[in-house]
């Protein structure tokens, strides 16, 4: 159940929505194993004029950028799979959005359990009824 906070260097495009959603759609359920129905991804756009890096705009660098910042529910993935993860991310975005500035980044918040749920029930309760109901 994570949610994914998603900012591309792009002008406002749908169709760059569309395909970010979609890469991280599947790389989080294929490498996180985060269920699709229960992945939230929001997507906003910064022209690469109003994006700095450094004293320098991505426009002057000649680069795009992107920054990823996805919350998911602490202990529930290995350092491996977030490596991967935010390998594979990163490879994905160069894909589609073209050359990267190394200055692109990908955060991964293992939230605890307590402190984090959707629907108005935190992880940790899940986890806990899910336990009670397998005894």
């Amino acid at each position: 159940m994570p949610i994914l906070n998603l900012t591309l260097s792009t002008a406002p495009d749908l169709e760059t929505s569309r395909q970010a959603a979609a890469i991280l759609l599947r790389l989080t359920h294929g490498i996180l194993h985060k269920a699709q129905p229960l992945t939230s991804i929001a997507i906003s756009h910064v022209p690469p004029e109003h994006w700095y890096i450094g004293e320098r705009t991505l426009a002057d660098h000649g680069r795009a950028s992107f920054f990823l910042d996805i919350k998911i529910t602490d202990e529930t993935n290995t350092a491996a799979e977030k490596a991967a993860y935010i390998a594979a991310v990163f490879e994905e975005m160069a894909a589609l959005l073209g050359p990267l500035h190394e200055v692109s980044y990908v955060h991964i918040d293992d939230a605890r359990p307590a402190a984090w749920g959707y629907g108005g029930l935190t992880q940790q309760y899940r986890a806990v009824k899910k336990m009670e109901q397998a005894a």
